[in-house]
């Protein structure tokens, strides 16, 4: 069993320090309570057999870890959890040091540990978790912030708890809808690319074998198959360069700004992303300021957490015009963001003085719209994926097969 090396306090404030055999820093804290000793620092200074402790630090800092990313299942576990710790009385060092030891993503555990070790040195809990942006978003932060000012860290990771799970449903939401038509127009790209590569080549020979004049079908299908044969690899080159270009300017600040505005004007789906995006706003600006932050503060923390420019660009013009004096609904009412039907809501919300609770509200409204839209998507889609599958059928069954007929028909006569 691995030994650990602890240092704490006593509860009359004097000093401990010893070692344990434990199977995990979260048994060796559990050992310190029953001792009611509050843990300061705790290490692993043998790992029983010599390969506990060595696997668990070998994972760490591997070039493997680059690689890998920290998923939103996994920081909505890691908010619950810290959630119940913290409000168990669980000090907050011992808790990240122990759920270091229990998660299986590398990136996780090395920025608990990161976290613990600037607790340690002195700093607050926000500055701590401002370092590690790959678990903690700059929402995470400010929440943080706010839980230390009111001192109930619990409710903050509560909070975020809560929002990233209603995140993580509107994802799952929009990858669902997206799914099937991604996989029929995916389809019909590579049958497009294998009927001009393989198949149309074959029938060119016997076309050349049958002479004639061939009908406009067949001879547009034929070009179309041998430039595609002469000159796919300077296409494929092209393409490349667009995606990389495009990449590189949706990248830059001007590009990812006209790009979230376009994304909103798109057929079909732009709607769906405009009222995403808006759910979004309203929901994470209630959390804010449901957590007591300054509602000026809170539009800053929203503007970047919304994940779309366009839409932050509106919400820094509604900060700007709070500060100037502006209400909150006139400064809202200025960007034309939100239907009139959601400027009565606000405006309530604000002569009530509850416009925490009225942006929920706004949030369920456009949660349930999104839903409702993306149901009706692929209804929507559908027709025009079989429109352009029967175009397609068509001109092949002209261009291939109309020839042949024609032979048919003279070998006949």
């Amino acid at each position: 069993m691995p030994i650990y090396a602890y240092t704490g306090r006593h509860v009359d404030g004097s000093q401990a320090s010893g070692t344990i055999d434990a199977v995990g820093r979260t048994e060796v804290v559990m050992q310190l309570e029953q001792r009611a000793i509050v843990p300061v620092r705790i290490e692993a200074i043998s790992g029983g057999n010599g390969k506990a402790s060595h696997s668990k630090d070998a994972g760490r800092g591997q070039p493997l870890s680059l690689f890998k990313k920290v998923t939103l299942d996994e920081t909505i576990m890691l908010s619950r959890q810290l959630a119940s710790l913290t409000r168990a009385g669980v000090p907050i060092v011992a808790s990240l040091r122990g759920l270091s030891d229990t998660v299986n993503n590398p990136v996780v555990a090395e920025n608990l540990d990161g976290v613990a070790d600037s607790l340690e040195k002195g700093q607050e809990l926000s500055v701590a978790v401002g370092k590690h942006p790959k678990v903690f978003s700059d929402l995470y932060v400010s929440m943080i912030r706010v839980g230390e000012n009111t001192g109930r860290i619990d409710d903050a990771f509560s909070q975020m708890a809560g929002y990233l799970t209603l995140e993580r449903q509107t994802l799952r939401n929009l990858k669902q809808a997206t799914r099937y038509p991604l996989f029929v127009i995916s389809a019909i790209a590579i049958f497009i690319a294998i009927i001009n590569l393989f198949v149309i080549p074959s029938f060119k020979d016997v076309f050349d074998a049958i002479g004639g004049q061939l009908p406009w079908q067949t001879r547009l299908l034929i070009s179309i198959s041998d430039f595609s044969l002469a000159y796919w690899p300077h296409v494929l080159v092209l393409l490349s360069v667009l995606f990389y270009a495009f990449s590189r300017w949706k990248k830059s600040p001007a590009g990812k700004l006209s790009w979230d505005e376009i994304k909103f004007k798109i057929p079909l789906v732009g709607a769906i992303f405009y009222r995403s995006v808006l759910a979004r706003f309203a929901r994470t600006f209630s959390v804010v300021l449901g957590a007591g932050m300054p509602i000026e503060q809170g539009l800053s923390v929203v503007a970047k957490a919304v994940d779309n420019d366009f839409v932050g660009s509106k919400v820094d013009q509604m900060r700007v015009g709070i500060e100037r004096g502006e209400g909150f609904t006139s400064s809202a009412k200025r960007t034309a963001m939100f239907s009139p039907l959601i400027m009565q809501m606000l405006a309530v919300g604000e002569e009530t003085g509850k416009v925490d609770e009225m942006l929920a509200e706004v949030a369920d409204f456009y949660e349930e719209e999104v839903e409702y839209k993306l149901l009706g998507l692929s209804s929507a889609i559908e027709p025009i994926l079989i429109i352009i599958i029967g175009a397609l059928v068509l001109i092949l069954a002209l261009g291939v097969f109309l020839p042949l007929w024609e032979l048919s028909s003279a070998v006949n006569r």
